[in-house]
């Protein structure tokens, strides 16, 4: 594991700036220099960020699940005594577990602690910041399994706080700031409703009847030619008063009953 270029460092220099980054792709950095990291070790490093904590049996398991446990530890020991010979990524070891050292700045941290901060109620900062917290997948083209159940967990905790964020701004009257956020929603995962029914929620308190309708029959074309279902009974309900009248007038009009005892009309041939 090598930066390129080196940066050389002394015992009285200031701490290096070492930043592990998940989303997007993996990116070892330190003191903003790229640190060249074998594929086998990113692994290593990737699942100690995410599992902080884990013991060397867990991780072992997760890293080599198709190996004998000596085998999978034996293994672990060899990458973890490969990652501490450089110091551009510090781990720290307590008993039996291996964690990043507390200077290392870990990506999936910032998009944690912000929906942490939307989910109790306060201020993240600035509506940017929950916008871009985590927009990018956790390990593109990464298909371990403790990879896969991260990224959707992930997934769901970003448009979770996105969705209260348009909620809490919508309650605020902040109409702007809350379709940014339910927008941002519905680009990360088109087909769920969530983001579809605050858009047109947003569009209702601002008056505009027809981008409210608009957004409606949108998702509803796309929720039918991709999963042939109908929106659910709270979107529509979103728009009952005003789409009653539309309906009633695209009914066809039923003919008129005939009077007991009138002859048929005849036509004349």
């Amino acid at each position: 594991m090598t930066a390129d270029p080196p940066t050389p460092t002394t015992g009285g220099g200031p701490t290096p700036d070492v930043s592990l980054h998940l989303l997007g792709g993996f990116r070892l950095l330190h003191d903003d220099t790229p640190v060249v990291v074998p594929r086998g070790l990113q692994r290593v490093l990737a699942l100690i960020g995410l599992r902080p904590g884990a013991t060397r049996s867990h991780l072992a398991g997760l890293l080599w699940p198709e190996a004998p446990e000596e085998r999978a530890l034996s293994s672990l020991r060899t990458a973890l005594w490969r990652l501490r010979q450089d110091p551009c990524c510090p781990l720290v070891t307590t008993g039996d577990t291996t964690r990043l050292d507390p200077r290392v700045r870990l990506d999936v941290d910032d998009l944690t602690s912000t929906a942490a901060r939307v989910r109790d109620g306060d201020d993240p900062g600035s509506t940017g910041t929950a916008l871009t917290a985590g927009r990018h997948d956790l390990l593109p083209g990464w298909y371990d399994d403790w990879v896969l159940l991260e990224r959707e967990r992930l997934r769901q905790l970003r448009l979770h706080m996105l969705e209260q964020v348009a909620r809490n701004h919508l309650a605020a009257g902040r109409h702007g700031e809350a379709l940014e956020a339910a927008l941002e929603a519905m680009a990360a995962e088109p087909l769920r409703e969530t983001p579809h029914r605050l858009v047109v929620r947003v569009h209702l308190a601002e008056g505009n009847v027809f981008e409210a309708v608009h957004a409606f029959y949108a998702y509803r074309d796309l929720l039918l030619r991709e999963l042939r279902l109908e929106p659910s009974p709270a979107m529509t309900a979103l728009l009952h008063d005003t789409l009653a009248p539309i309906r009633q007038a695209s009914r066809p009009t039923p003919p008129e009953p005939r009077r007991p005892g009138a002859s048929p009309q005849t036509h004349p041939r």
